[in-house]
């Protein structure tokens, strides 16, 4: 797979998800009158969850990067690989709880800030490669998202 299919894939992921998030924004002018739960008081994380999206956007293209280098043996990029495949867990779990507005929000979103912070400091270690800078930049914008809503 190359760089480019891992960036379209991660377009095709982003569209998938705004279009979910369109979706459930829609929800809430329904009549929910049959079900029988309420939504009262709940917050909406739809920046916190862009965030997490592009980071992992980022984040594949910047692990397809370094796996490619790694493969060409430069062993300087194993660092940089295996902090990107934590954040790629990490920012799947809280766009998801954000999406479903879930009350684990707030304590995975400081979680999430210490990984993306690690995760930009090692990609800035390679922001001569593009993915890797990418990669930096999508971490620190989720570090600055997570910032608002943890506890």
């Amino acid at each position: 797979m190359n760089r480019r299919e891992i960036l379209q894939g991660g377009v095709l992921l982003s569209a998938a998800m705004f279009a979910g998030l369109a979706e459930a924004a829609g929800m809430e002018d329904h009549d929910h009158d049959h079900m029988q739960h309420q939504h009262g008081g709940s917050i909406n994380y739809s920046e916190l969850a862009h965030a997490a999206t592009h980071c992992v956007m980022f984040g594949e293209a910047c692990i397809g990067h370094c796996l490619e280098l790694l493969g060409q043996g430069d062993k300087d990029m194993a660092a940089c690989a295996k902090s990107v495949e934590e954040t790629l867990a990490a920012c799947n779990a809280l766009r998801q709880l954000a999406t479903w507005e879930s009350v684990y929000v707030p304590r995975m979103a400081k979680v999430v800030m210490d990984i993306c912070k690690t995760c930009e400091d090692e990609c800035r270690k390679h922001e001569k490669h593009k993915p890797c800078r990418d990669c930096a930049e999508a971490c620190a914008a989720c570090y600055k998202e997570c910032a608002k809503v943890a506890v």
